[in-house]
């Protein structure tokens, strides 16, 4: 994805800027991290994922306050197709420019997919003194997620291209040099194009105050992305064509079979975090 990094530290300069007399924060997180799909015939192993986040908290009052700052999260999972042997199609041009029917076929396709992100939060606070040098904390609020990038590693035992010709009927599969064959010991590396979303943001945990201006901050997340990080033209085969050989198919991706998929993260577990004045 482009993004413009002077508009990124522009924004978290301005943030940081109306941060005077309030109360700075560093942490990390750790979780379940999913990137929730609705395209079929894929299925996704569940990876653990983080964030390192630092930011500040604007008291309103003794028990309301405002917060933003800036994170870095990454996702990880792995991707199978549900059924090992699946054909699927799509509609691809020859060198010679002719349209055709584009079907692939894998052996134990999986795909290794890593997503990073900046994240912009902006949230609300509440807290109540519960006991001396404890606070119970609820944090609510939105965050801007911005994929820096969305690498994929895809393998397979063998991938074997065909194409069909429907306005002559004519079926091609051993054409090496047109790109239609089958290839073994498949591997390959590429990327998924991507766009900024908005995510809910939850904590719930506790302050423990150390000293008279620091504190130890324990809590539960829960964070979920409202449309979709994918941004691509046309549905793609997830295993390219390339028009001139059966070697050197870029990989597209599973998700990237279904145009109009939402492809959205999701994720919840632990946060640790330090504030401090």
């Amino acid at each position: 994805m482009k993004f413009n990094i002077k508009y990124i530290a522009g924004l978290v300069v301005v943030l940081f800027s109306t941060a005077t007399n309030a109360q700075f924060y560093v942490g990390v997180q750790s979780g379940i991290a999913n990137i929730k799909s609705d395209v079929q015939g894929v299925s996704a192993s569940t990876m653990i994922g983080g964030a390192l986040k630092a930011g500040y908290i604007y008291s309103l009052t003794n028990h309301i306050g405002i917060g933003s700052g800036v994170e870095f999260s990454q996702y990880k999972q792995r991707l199978f197709l549900n059924q090992g042997s699946t054909t699927l199609s799509n509609f691809e041009v020859d060198a010679t420019g002719s349209a055709f029917i584009y079907n692939v076929t894998t052996g134990d396709y999986s795909e290794n997919q890593t997503l990073q992100a900046i994240q912009i939060p902006i949230f609300l606070q509440y807290k109540k003194n519960i006991n001396k040098g404890v606070d119970f904390n609820f944090r609510a609020g939105a965050k801007y997620f911005l994929p820096i990038n969305y690498k994929i590693e895809s393998s397979a035992n063998s991938v074997k291209g065909s194409a069909f010709y429907p306005d002559i009927n004519l079926t091609i599969n051993n054409l090496p040099e047109y790109g239609f064959g089958n290839q073994t010991n498949y591997t390959a590396s590429g990327e998924y194009k991507t766009q900024g979303v908005i995510m809910s943001s939850f904590e719930l945990g506790f302050t423990f105050k150390l000293s008279e201006k620091n504190a130890l901050y324990t809590a539960m997340f829960l964070e979920n992305s409202y449309g979709s990080i994918l941004n691509q033209e046309r549905s793609e085969s997830y295993v390219g064509y390339n028009p001139t050989s059966i070697s050197d198919r870029e990989p597209n991706g599973l998700y990237s079979t279904a145009k109009d998929a939402k492809i959205q993260p999701v994720s919840f577990g632990l946060t640790l975090g330090f504030n401090f004045m």
